[in-house]
């Protein structure tokens, strides 16, 4: 047998097992929320679509749920008010799959080529790795529209962004009318000086919120001025899903959390944030843009629930990326992918559940807030580089300030010449 064929027949077996572990691994860990957000939305559109209700008088009954999103996202979603219970789960569940492989492609396909991995099968054991990481696992059990609003902002960071499209702007602009918390990504175009993309993003966003104020006007008028303004509706802050700054707090005092301290952590993360993020601008690294983002977009947010971390998913597999382009056996190379493993790992685990009843005590303190430290970590530490500047032998050594330091085939290269060669820009 040729060691081509050895090589896909060892591929397919690893793939097969890989698949069956975490098949049952999700058996054991995952929690089946019954699509109870989907539930949410389609009794939503249903009692306001069909039954003559109000959009956003509807809560699920039992609870204190309804629609939070903005009318743009009713309308979006409309066509689910007409689909049977089972065909909304489909839709949502095929949706979500096909915006996480999507994503998933654009930011490893790189890292495959340059391994030289096969591309198929890093690609495919990367899709069994998110369906176990338990944000997109929530995501999905929940029937969330994360990944979809994730793929749009993408869209414009990874494809029109860096390729000079004057449509770039509009994924960011269309994923903010949906929902408001994406709109941390107009201030990103803004902080790094894409004016033009960022004014794309401004009218798209406008653009989507008059059609559906011209539309439902009714509901726009109650959505902006009350809906969005009634903050019990989303569930209580120091519950352990809330991994955010805001939940940090809340835990710290549910009774009566510091808005003072929550505010202080928030200007503190969104300074480091505006720093890091114009180095990734300036490096061309519009992934490592994203990624940090979507960060800061889950630490500043007041209610970040577990299945909106999917906004980490950017900056793990950044840290494969860099770590693969480090030099081989390189410590850089080890710390790296290391630190996207136990980022995972924790990531999929459920820590912080275990501390659900009672997060009181140091070790309430530090586990119930584990997916808040891996975040604050990833802000401060994600490598940012020109992309493909890392390879191989002239991969960079960074020094404990944070400053990359050339090596010496890099020294040796006329200065009007290093851009050919991938010279490598500060890391922040």
């Amino acid at each position: 047998m040729a060691q081509g064929a050895r090589r896909t027949i060892g591929q397919i077996v690893v793939v097969v097992v890989l698949a069956v572990a975490v098949a049952a691994f999700l058996s054991v860990a995952a929690a089946r929320h019954g699509f109870f957000d989907l539930g949410v939305y389609r009794g939503a559109l249903v009692w306001w679509a069909r039954d003559g209700g109000e959009l956003y008088d509807y809560l699920r009954p039992g609870t204190q749920y309804g629609f939070t999103y903005p009318p743009f996202a009713a309308l979006m979603m409309l066509p689910m008010a007409y689909l049977p219970w089972h065909a909304a789960i489909v839709v949502s569940v095929a949706a979500g799959v096909a915006t996480s492989a999507v994503l998933i492609w654009w930011l490893l396909d790189p890292v495959s080529r340059r391994a030289g991995w096969t591309r198929w099968f890093a690609f495919v054991v990367a899709l069994c790795l998110a369906a176990a990481f338990e944000p997109m696992r929530e995501t999905i059990n929940f029937g969330q529209v994360n990944t979809l609003l994730l793929c749009l902002v993408a869209i414009d960071l990874l494809r029109l962004l860096p390729n000079g499209s004057r449509w770039a702007g509009i994924g960011i602009g269309l994923a903010t009318a949906i929902k408001l918390t994406p709109g941390i990504f107009l201030v990103y175009l803004l902080v790094t000086g894409r004016i033009r993309a960022a004014v794309t993003a401004v009218a798209a966003a406008t653009g989507a919120t008059v059609l559906a104020a011209a539309l439902f006007p009714d509901a726009s008028r109650e959505f902006w001025t009350t809906a969005l303004w009634n903050t019990g509706r989303v569930g209580e802050l120091a519950f352990v899903s809330n991994q955010s700054l805001r939940g940090v707090v809340a835990r710290l005092d549910p009774t009566s959390p510091s808005t003072l301290a929550w505010l202080v952590l928030v200007a503190a993360t969104v300074a480091l944030w505006v720093w890091r993020s114009r180095a990734a601008a300036s490096a061309g690294n519009e992934a490592a843009g994203l990624a940090l983002t979507g960060v800061v977009m889950c630490l500043v947010s007041p209610v970040t629930w577990v299945h909106h971390l999917v906004w980490l998913l950017p900056g793990l597999l950044l840290l494969v990326e860099d770590g693969m382009a480090a030099p081989s056996r390189s410590r850089r190379r080890r710390v790296l992918l290391v630190a996207a493993a136990v980022g995972y790992g924790f990531l999929s685990s459920r820590i912080v559940w275990a501390w659900e009843k009672d997060f009181t005590g140091l070790d309430g303190f530090v586990f119930s807030n584990t997916y808040v430290w891996i975040s604050l970590a990833l802000l401060a530490f994600l490598p940012v580089r020109r992309p493909g500047a890392v390879d191989g032998a002239s991969a960079s050594a960074v020094e404990p300030s944070g400053v990359t330091q050339f090596d010496q085939t890099e020294r040796r290269t006329p200065a009007g010449q290093r851009h050919r060669i991938g010279r490598p820009l500060t890391v922040r």
